[in-house]
C-alpha cells in the first residue's frame, strides 16, 4: 500500500468484529457442515457440500482481505485532532452548495464509508477537494455529476477527552 489505511477507533473495531464473526462463529460451523456432507457420499450432486465449499472460498477470502486492511490500519482518532479550524480526518462538515443547499458529510476511513449515513471516505474526490480548508472556503469538487463548488460553512470534531465532563 502506497498510503495510510486511515480509519477510526469505530471502524476498527467494526473490522475486527467481522473478522471475529467469519473466523469464531460463520467458518467453525460451515467447516463442521461440510464435514458431514462429505461423509454423506456422492459429492458431485451434494448440495450442501458444493455450496459449503463455495461459500467456504469466500470466507477465506474475506478473512485475507480484512487481516490485510488491519494490518495496514492506522487507528486516528478524530477527537484528539489538534487543528480543529481546518478540515482534517474525522471532521465533520457542512457544505453549501451552488444552490444553496446544505450537504453534512464526515470524513471517516475508506473501510467505513457509507453515503447514506453523510460517511464519506478520506480518499473520495469530495473529501479530497475539502481538505485542510477553513471556514468559508469555497471549493471546486469534480463529480460524476459534473463540476461543484461547496462553501465550507462549518466544521466540527467529537468532543476531545479532556473536554467531557463526568458527574461523579
Amino acid at each position: 500500500m502506497d498510503r495510510p489505511n486511515y480509519i477510526t477507533p469505530a471502524g476498527y473495531s467494526a473490522l475486527m468484529a467481522e473478522y471475529e464473526a467469519l473466523l469464531s462463529g460463520e467458518r467453525p460451523k460451515l467447516v463442521e457442515v461440510i464435514s458431514w456432507a462429505a461423509g454423506n457420499g456422492d459429492r458431485s450432486e451434494n448440495g450442501d457440500y458444493i455450496y459449503g465449499r463455495k461459500r467456504l472460498r469466500e470466507i477465506d477470502r474475506r478473512l485475507g482481505f480484512l487481516s490485510r486492511r488491519m494490518k495496514a490500519a492506522k487507528v486516528v482518532d478524530p477527537a484528539r485532532q489538534p487543528d480543529r479550524d481546518r478540515v482534517w480526518f474525522g471532521a465533520t462538515v457542512t457544505l453549501a452548495g451552488e444552490d444553496d443547499a446544505e450537504r453534512v458529510l464526515t470524513l471517516v476511513g475508506d473501510d467505513e464509508t457509507d453515503a447514506a449515513a453523510g460517511l464519506v471516505g478520506w480518499n473520495s474526490p469530495i473529501a479530497r477537494a475539502v481538505r485542510g480548508a477553513t471556514l468559508g472556503d469555497v471549493r471546486r469538487v469534480v463529480l460524476p455529476a459534473g463540476e461543484r463548488e461547496y462553501e465550507i460553512v462549518a466544521i466540527a470534531y467529537p468532543p476531545c477527552p479532556a473536554d467531557v465532563t463526568t458527574d461523579a
